[in-house]
């Protein structure tokens, strides 16, 4: 079965370097890991902030009106 990954270069700086072997002994696992993980965690991030971004638009664009929930009032059960 043929692999995915790719290899790629780094640069970074002593301080930052020191900081991910820490947290990588921390863990028990590996550069790679570490970095993959930190990696696909800013990239659902970013994915987050770009959907409200978008949600946020669409409201500028289309406010709620007035009453527009309001048939919903109702059934809100909030607890005493």
């Amino acid at each position: 079965m043929e692999s995915n990954n790719k290899t790629v270069q780094m640069t970074l700086d002593e301080e930052l370097l020191g900081q991910v072997d820490e947290a990588v002994e921390e863990l028990g696992t590996s550069r790679s890991a570490f970095t993959r993980t930190a990696l696909e965690e800013a990239l659902a991030r970013r994915k987050e902030k770009q959907l409200e971004a978008r949600h946020r638009e669409g409201y500028l664009r289309h406010p709620v009106e007035p009453g527009e929930f309001s048939d919903w009032e109702a059934e809100q059960a909030w607890g005493d």
